[in-house]
């Protein structure tokens, strides 16, 4: 038997091996690619720049939607537990960098507790060198209309609560409302969107 057709089942071994790792690559790859980089895969609501899942935390909630929970590891809880908004525009529209600096303003949201965090857009916190991540219903001084108000940026605002976030890259902010009263459960868009202002120069 001529050697070429002895080598022939190995070759087609080897080329069947090949196509099937492809082929788990490409369905693993495609399947990150929905769960972490396609926002589309979660109905969201728009309230002011802050969005919110409508699905998350939901019995109602896709496969999709519970792989990107799962995943991302951000939206943990039930609604009637914790609702999550997140900002990754200021109030101009305009993408938020971690260089520049914000003055975050708002009225406590109507639940139990509630924090700001931010984020960097690999969304991890930034190396903040106070070691402050967030504000929260603890740390926030509520003035007397019941607004707080924080900045961010690589430099500190004097006389304001400073989220550090040093470089140069995307970032976002996200909202945390422990056990929201039922309204806002009901009704996501009935929020008081905190506004999101550059300060200065931003480029």
């Amino acid at each position: 038997m001529h050697s070429g057709q002895r080598a022939s089942p190995l070759r087609r071994f080897a080329i069947g091996t090949a196509l099937y790792f492809t082929a788990v690559l490409l369905g693993l790859g495609s399947a990150w690619w929905v769960l972490k980089k396609a926002p589309w895969v979660i109905q969201t609501v728009r309230v002011g720049t802050w969005e919110t899942s409508l699905l998350a935390g939901s019995a109602n909630a896709s496969i999709y939607t519970r792989g990107g929970i799962a995943v991302n590891a951000l939206l943990a809880l039930g609604r009637e537990e914790t609702m999550y908004f997140f900002a990754y525009q200021d109030d101009e529209k305009n993408r938020l960098r971690s260089h520049c600096s914000y003055h975050v303003e708002g009225v406590a949201p109507k639940a139990r507790w509630w924090s700001v965090t931010a984020y960097a857009d690999d969304m991890y916190l930034f190396d903040a060198p106070n070691k402050q991540y967030s504000l929260n219903g603890t740390t926030a001084r509520l003035d007397t209309n019941g607004r707080f108000a924080f900045t961010t940026g690589e430099y500190e605002q004097p006389g304001t609560h400073w989220l550090p976030t040093p470089g140069n890259r995307g970032m976002l902010l996200i909202l945390r409302v422990y056990n929201p009263e039922p309204e806002l459960q009901a009704a996501p868009t009935s929020l008081t969107p905190p506004t999101i202002k550059v300060l200065g120069d931003c480029t």
